[in-house]
């Protein structure tokens, strides 16, 4: 185990009843008297996983409890360890060690639903660019330049060709996380994008209920990653299925659910988000008026 970076455990088991998010496992991290519960997921094939991102060094006793079951002893060196996840603090951002973070980003919406030949292309540019943070989707984008059909989908589709928020996809969750990791080790911030209004797809109708189905496997299967922001979704404010309570519900779940407590934000086209309230971490605005900044600043 290595400080600020993911520590994954695998268990074989029955294949899941029912829900295939909904499931009963859970693990508890302690080291000295600081105790972490997270809850694991189920990764396809009879396999179950527990991730955990330590944020402290020392040793560590965990034991997985529900459907697999197990416990053992890890200790968490500072050898190649991480900076941790970004945090605001005052007027800035730093990583959890200290170190400044200055973000200087850009955007790849769509680029988990493009072919093999164009991701590998834009992670060696990335590879070769000054960029430190990306903004990417989860969903499939439809939008100019990305008229295609996705290889991938979040979930799976149920007898009556409805997305069944139940069953997820694990090719799409096992691609997604390779971009990740590649992401990760060239240095860059993934700005998750967890809803957006572009679609022709029917993932920006989902009801609350099956949001929060979605927003539990996300939670379950990427919170451990350190490079992650959560953005609620780009333009909020165009995604007209959903209303203020649907979105402070959004915020309320992700905040709650999330053991380690990411940045998160709103990321709005005409108007802000309420970056006053107590789940939102930093500001997120897209505007030229940059002149103002020292407004907002004083504001928010």
């Amino acid at each position: 185990m290595i400080l600020y970076q993911m520590f994954e455990l695998k268990f074989h088991g029955e294949e899941p009843v029912g829900s295939q998010v909904d499931v009963d496992v859970s693990a508890e991290f302690t080291c000295g008297s600081i105790t972490k519960k997270v809850k694991g997921f189920y990764a396809g094939n009879g396999i179950y996983k527990v991730r955990f991102l330590p944020q402290q060094a020392g040793t560590y006793d965990w034991k997985v409890t529900g459907v697999v079951s197990g416990e053992g002893q890890e200790v968490c060196t500072t050898e190649n360890a991480g900076h941790g996840l970004v945090r605001a603090v005052d007027t800035h951002f730093e990583f959890e060690d200290g170190t400044r973070y200055i973000p200087f980003g850009t955007t790849i919406y769509a680029l988990i639903n493009q072919s093999e030949e164009l991701i590998e292309t834009t992670l060696d540019s990335l590879e070769k660019a000054p960029f430190n943070k990306l903004r990417h989707c989860v969903f499939p984008k439809h939008y100019d330049y990305n008229h295609n059909e996705p290889q991938y989908y979040a979930f799976e589709k149920d007898e009556n060709g409805k997305w069944d928020v139940n069953r997820p996809c694990f090719a799409f969750w096992d691609h997604f996380e390779k971009i990740l990791a590649r992401l990760s080790e060239l240095k860059i911030q993934s700005d998750l994008i967890l809803f957006h209004p572009y679609d022709r797809w029917g993932f920006s109708e989902l009801s609350r209920e099956e949001n929060h189905v979605y927003l539990d496997y996300l939670i379950r299967r990427l919170a451990s990653y350190p490079d992650l922001w959560w953005s609620m979704s780009n333009e909020y404010d165009l995604v007209f299925s959903k209303t203020m309570d649907d979105w402070y519900d959004i915020e309320e779940y992700v905040a709650n659910e999330d053991p380690y407590g990411h940045l998160l934000s709103n990321h709005n086209c005409f108007g802000f988000y309420d970056f006053t309230r107590e789940n939102i971490t930093h500001c997120s605005i897209q505007i030229s008026l940059l002149y103002k900044a020292a407004v907002w600043i004083e504001q928010y």
